[in-house]
């Protein structure tokens, strides 16, 4: 049987985000090939609007110039260009965000998320409602850090905890996710430090995508 592949499009051009992603995949290389690839063109930190506006076509045209791959994950949580990958393309597309959302609500409980800042958060309860888990979300707090530091700050470790403490006793959640694809480096000390599970969106991403070619 081949072997599946699966490409995980990083949309800002920050290449330590994607090297990040990288290393939390490397799991996953014994049930397909994991492949990363950064959007040299694209906003250095996807942050604003405008920076996920300027990614969607880029984030489409990465995959039609891709087709050897059977799946498709786009690693910003915003989902950039997700509805429009859907409707342009007969591959399976997963967005961060979604599958990050699906498998909490799958584990019962209410979740919380750890944001980038309050922009993030704006953009992140609209989308949730949109997919129909506002009732399942416990809260949503930021960070205040920007993508490069959720990246490359030593500190967020720190914030990701104390923040993640918050969500889980003055929130009630009962899982965490994390809400930035630059975090993908710290989900493993971070869930050491966190009575929840963590779950880091690429990889609930890669998880569903498995899945469906299974």
């Amino acid at each position: 049987m081949k072997r599946k592949k699966i490409l995980v499009i990083n949309p800002n051009s920050n290449e330590s985000v994607t090297a990040g992603l990288r290393n939390s995949l490397v799991e996953y290389s014994s049930q397909a090939d994991i492949q990363c690839c950064t959007l040299a063109g694209g906003p250095f930190g996807i942050e604003t609007d405008d920076d996920i506006a300027n990614a969607i076509p880029q984030v489409v045209e990465r995959i039609a110039v891709s087709p050897d791959f059977d799946a498709y994950v786009i690693a910003c949580y915003s989902d950039p260009g997700l509805d429009v990958c859907r409707n342009t393309f007969d591959k399976p597309v997963f967005g961060m965000q979604q599958s990050a959302v699906e498998t909490a609500a799958s584990l019962g409980g209410k979740f919380g998320v750890l944001a980038l800042s309050d922009e993030s958060i704006r953009r992140h309860v609209a989308y949730i409602k949109k997919l129909g888990y506002e009732g399942q979300l416990a809260g949503e707090l930021p960070l205040n850090v920007s993508v490069d530091d959720a990246a490359n700050d030593p500190e967020t470790l720190g914030k990701v905890v104390a923040t993640g403490r918050r969500l889980v006793d003055e929130f009630g959640a009962s899982s965490l996710i994390l809400g930035c694809a630059g975090m993908a480096a710290i989900k493993e000390p971070a869930g050491m430090n966190l009575p929840v599970p963590v779950i880091e969106p690429a990889q609930a991403a890669v998880s569903l995508a498995l899945k469906a070619l299974s």
